[in-house]
């Protein structure tokens, strides 16, 4: 069985290259990348899923699925504060030395809403990527598109006919 380390190791450059390839980039600290990866396991070995080294899990995947890696606040914490919550992942301007990296705060809320109500949840705001069609429901565009990895100014804000509305 590999070492602790070496498994962390591992990990940090999958999670480089994954990331990498999905036009998002980790924190190039590499200690603290490192230690992040090792958090990372260290919750896989504990709760069966790589939950965020930074935050509580409760050991419900159901209710952590929020906080699995790449958590579902990446995109927007990035946006905003030029990294995520626990600072693995950064955006460009970080990499570059452009932005200081600074704490960013939860944005986990203390009661997830039920997925039923918020699948139905009406203000949500749309995306399209304008070259493969890729759709996603969020605040903001990605920063790369995940299927064919445009940029996100190559996103527009999509929006929904009246008649694919509930009651339209």
């Amino acid at each position: 069985m590999m070492a602790k380390e070496e498994r962390a190791r591992a990990l940090n450059a999958q999670l480089r290259e994954e990331a990498e390839g999905g036009g998002y980039h980790l924190n190039p600290d590499q200690g603290w990348t490192l230690g992040l990866a090792s958090g990372l396991l260290v919750n896989e070995e504990r709760y069966g899923y790589r939950a965020c080294p930074c935050r509580l899990a409760s050991g419900d995947r159901a209710s952590d699925t929020d906080i699995i890696c790449p958590c579902d606040y990446r995109d927007l914490d990035l946006h905003e504060y030029g990294a995520c919550y626990c600072a693995l992942y950064v955006s460009d301007e970080v990499l570059r030395g452009e932005r200081e990296l600074r704490p960013v705060p939860e944005r986990r809320p203390d009661k997830r809403p039920s997925p039923r109500v918020a699948s139905t949840a009406v203000g949500v705001r749309l995306w399209r990527c304008r070259v493969c069609g890729y759709l996603c429901a969020r605040e903001h565009p990605p920063g790369v598109c995940p299927v064919c990895r445009a940029k996100a100014d190559r996103f527009e804000e999509f929006v929904l006919p009246p008649s694919a509305l509930p009651g339209g």
